[in-house]
């Protein structure tokens, strides 16, 4: 377990042990405090509110791994679990707010809270409810970086596969898909949590004019941030289609080509075919070398030169030729 504190408004942060960090939170006035728990759950693991001297019985989920979305306000203190997007996978972080400190606890090192804690000498938030909208920002601009970047990657290989289909585009398209999918999954719920205790605090006379713009301000992102997961879901899908759209394509040009072939072999297999059936008449009476080259050259050099004759007299060819995709 790695415990840094960070004393506000100075910023100083110092790497401590849980009980020293339990005596400066019974006495500072204005604390943060960032707990990392190693990954692997241990069975005899104390909870995390029993090891910061804090009720345990309201905070049974404070540090528990697995845990869902979470927005809630437990009289003059709040406790949320943030989604928070770490190389390309969704993790979270507890966070316990009361109008003294903030306290977070996450499993791993996580990059947002070195964000956070970067920030905080410049920001130098008033109070720890701002501290904890400023980390509740940051979570956001994490899926905002994650939904953009493939975003971006989505639009290359549209642009890839009109230059030149591979296999592998569908793999990767498939791939930025499930991020999309991850990213919408994740987001939705918690948005809708923390959008209804938001609106249920606001609706209380006295919460704070200050503490109202925060919470606005952090609506008004979190549904910016959504758009942006659901463009990137619709661009998923038109990448998609148009990779459907290709494969159609070249599959008519085959199909087109297949036909130009035939338009040339059917009739002299017709015609091989037709020659070649043991009839009396064909047996017995075509025996002349000229009758034989007239019919077997002279006949299908007609039905192929008249066959071709149609087609460009009705068209076909040119369609032919201009369905192909490839231009062949």
């Amino acid at each position: 377990m790695i415990v840094s504190v960070m004393s506000m408004p100075e910023g100083t942060v110092t790497r401590t042990h849980v009980s020293e960090a339990r005596e400066r939170l019974a006495a500072s006035r204005f604390l943060f405090v960032d707990i990392e728990l190693p990954e692997p759950t241990r069975p005899d693991e104390t909870p995390v509110a029993r090891l910061l001297g804090l009720e345990a019985a309201d905070l049974a989920w404070f540090g528990t791994e697995g845990e869902a979305a979470r927005a809630e306000f437990l009289g003059d203190s709040a406790g949320f679990v943030v989604p928070v997007v770490e190389d390309d996978q969704v993790t979270h972080v507890h966070a316990f707010v009361t109008e003294r400190y903030l306290i977070t606890v996450h499993r791993g090192p996580i990059g947002l809270m070195r964000t956070v804690t970067a920030r905080l000498p410049n920001e130098r938030p008033p109070d720890t409810v701002a501290t904890l909208f400023l980390l509740l920002q940051e979570a956001l601009e994490t899926f905002r970086r994650s939904a953009v970047q493939a975003l971006l990657e989505v639009e290359e290989l549209e642009d890839e596969m009109f230059q030149r289909r591979r296999p592998r585009q569908v793999y990767r398209l498939a791939r930025l898909r499930r991020r999309s999918a991850l990213l919408h999954h994740t987001l939705l719920p918690y948005l809708e949590t923390t959008d209804e205790a938001f609106t249920r605090r606001m609706m209380n006379p006295r919460f704070p004019q200050e503490r109202q713009r925060l919470a606005r301000a952090f609506q008004h992102s979190s549904r910016l941030v959504l758009k942006d997961i659901e463009s990137l879901q619709d661009a998923s899908r038109r990448a998609f289609a148009s990779y459907s759209t290709l494969v159609s394509g070249e599959q008519n040009g085959v199909i087109n080509r297949l036909a130009i072939v035939s338009v040339i072999f059917l009739p002299l297999t017709f015609l091989t075919g037709f020659f070649g059936m043991n009839f009396t008449y064909m047996t017995d009476e075509l025996e002349s070398k000229v009758v034989f080259w007239l019919l077997a050259v002279g006949l299908q050099m007609t039905v192929l030169f008249t066959a071709l004759y149609v087609l460009h007299r009705t068209g076909l060819w040119d369609k032919l030729r201009d369905n192909d995709p490839e231009g062949r």
